[in-house]
């Protein structure tokens, strides 16, 4: 009887031209899918499932790379062919990732639309599972001074105090600023109370001069800018 040979599941032991790490040396990570590039990370799958089909699997079961930020250390363990020392791995390189946005949005010009301000808080907002309030704040020339962040939870415009928005702005001097918040849901549709914090923010910037730009609403892979739909801005 024929012996059964073992099920490749090492990187190493797959068709060079199919191995993550090598196609990285030669075409750039741009050229890898989301599973190879976790694949590398990963190292080895689990029996008889190669590093690719174990990260395709992590994927689909975490709902994506937002949903391995989103998820707690404890969730990402769970998958199949994880434990700690691979969970660790993968929520410190999406850590990396957040902490890099966080160090380079340093917009050199002004911010000039809602894209550019979208990309300042993006990443961080569209991993967190509660909800939350961030106002930031621009100097004269649009440039950003800093982003304050106020609130998590339910947001409202009844459980929102105004005057806290502009508290730190009034303190730095900022001539303008630009709200935003996050939908967990992951859809970026602004409520009924979304259009009511705006409209009431809008009015306290006239009464402080301190112009309220836009109020940007952050799902998953998304936002919508309230200013450009005239939302709470007319």
């Amino acid at each position: 009887m024929v012996e059964e040979t073992k099920a490749s599941y090492r990187i190493k032991d797959m068709a060079e031209d199919e191995r993550p790490r090598e196609r990285l040396a030669e075409f750039g990570p741009e050229a890898l899918s989301k599973a190879e590039l976790l694949a590398i990370l990963l190292r080895v799958g689990r029996k008889g499932v190669s590093a690719v089909q174990l990260a395709n699997e992590i994927l689909t079961d975490l709902g994506g790379l937002g949903g391995i930020q989103r998820a707690t250390f404890s969730q990402v363990c769970e998958v199949k062919g994880l434990g700690p020392a691979k969970a660790a791995q993968l929520k410190a390189a999406i850590e990396l990732g957040r902490r890099l946005i966080l160090e380079t949005p340093e917009l050199t010009g002004a911010i000039s639309s809602p894209g550019d301000a979208a990309e300042l808080v993006r990443y961080e907002m569209q991993g967190l599972v509660q909800e939350h309030l961030w106002v930031i704040l621009l100097d004269t020339r649009n440039r950003k001074i800093k982003v304050d962040k106020l609130y998590s939870g339910s947001l409202n415009s009844s459980m929102v105090r105004v005057g806290e928005l502009f508290r730190t702005a009034i303190q730095l001097n900022a001539a303008s600023v630009i709200l935003a918040h996050n939908h967990p849901s992951g859809d970026p549709a602004p409520s009924p109370e979304d259009v009511a914090l705006t409209r009431a923010a809008v009015q306290a910037g006239k009464l402080m001069d301190i112009e309220v730009l836009d109020h940007l609403v952050i799902g998953r892979g998304g936002f919508v800018s309230m200013k450009e739909k005239g939302l709470g801005f007319a």
